[in-house]
């Protein structure tokens, strides 16, 4: 490794031209090939492939047995997760090359992809959205939407951190129930947060969870 100053297991590749960012860390079994941009600390797990004609941002986290695909481009503070599946042709076939006509995919700041759920290429995941687990995206998905299901549907509104958003005040605002940020529904399928602009990182003390999941469901119940 060098005088670099990321972390690549011994059981690792990254092939000579790619780029990988600073406090990154490529665990076992992993390969980088030439060409591929991997931002600063990002954390890549075990058994995932980066192929070269992809962008990844900074702090992008992507779980065990991932392949991330020429077209593909991922924004910061990306969460793929265990298994979930992104594709660059819409109709392969092994007799037939496409190589010069992979599809691009677009993956913005903050979104999630859930275990096991499949990314059909060509589409544009919105920010802070949510792709549950097992879904099958074959369209976009709008910022902070959460989509379930196979085909994925819209369920919901999903906040910043990660919390359906179920009811609205007296003000017609939605509020996250871990962090109190409000959205506001501005158009149809076009939700904002009214306290700070997308692109803005979070506050150290807002990126740390508080309570689990559970906690906060139970909450919603009362």
């Amino acid at each position: 490794m060098g005088m670099e100053k990321y972390f690549v297991h011994t059981t690792s590749y990254v092939d000579e031209g790619a780029k990988i960012g600073q406090g990154t860390k490529i665990w076992h079994f992993s390969h980088i090939l030439s060409g591929a941009l991997v931002g600063s600390n990002c954390t890549l797990g075990q058994n995932v492939c980066i192929s070269g004609d992809v962008i990844i941002g900074n702090n992008v986290k992507i779980q065990n047995n991932v392949s991330v695909y020429d077209g593909v481009c991922i924004e910061d503070d990306v969460f793929l997760g265990p298994s979930c599946v992104l594709t660059n042709v819409t109709n392969p076939r092994a007799e037939i090359s496409r190589k010069n006509l992979y599809e691009k995919t677009l993956i913005k700041r903050g979104s999630t992809i859930g275990a096991n759920a499949t990314i059909v290429c060509g589409v544009t995941i919105g920010r802070y959205a949510f792709v549950a687990a097992g879904a099958v995206v074959t369209g976009d998905v709008p910022d902070y939407t959460m989509v379930q299901g196979v085909p994925a549907r819209q369920t919901g509104w999903i906040s910043r951190h990660g919390h359906k958003l179920e009811k609205k005040d007296s003000n017609k605002f939605y509020i996250c129930p871990e962090s109190g940020l409000k959205y506001r529904e501005i158009a149809e399928k076009r939700l904002i947060c009214v306290d700070i602009e997308e692109n803005q990182s979070l506050s150290k003390n807002m990126k740390t969870g508080k309570m689990d999941y559970k906690y906060y469901k139970k909450l919603k119940k009362v």
